[in-house]
């Protein structure tokens, strides 16, 4: 598993390396107070960098924290509940009469 992921990193950091080459004109990004000057490569990079760590905090304030928030009420309601007399199972005895 760990070389499957060193496969993978290795794979997104010449593909990074690719579009940062590929795209070396210069440009401006006007922003409020300040121009920011960079190449296209990096802004690329650096816009699918922002998308996946914003889409990745939606996806956590609206689902994982919710959901986890859920999970601990849960657990916590079933410690408090009066455990219910539960019948012993039986197991089938490995001898099955062959």
């Amino acid at each position: 598993m760990k070389v499957f992921r060193l496969l993978i990193l290795l794979a997104v950091l010449v593909g990074g390396l690719v579009v940062g080459s590929l795209n070396s004109e210069p440009i401006k990004i006007s922003l409020a107070f300040w121009v920011l000057q960079t190449t296209s490569g990096v802004a690329i990079i650096a816009s699918l960098l922002l998308g996946a760590l914003v889409g990745g905090g939606l996806v956590m304030a609206s689902l994982v924290v919710p959901m986890y928030a859920k999970l601990r009420r849960a657990n916590k309601a079933a410690l408090t509940a009066a455990p219910e007399q539960v019948a012993p199972v039986q197991t089938p005895s490995p001898f099955d009469g062959r």
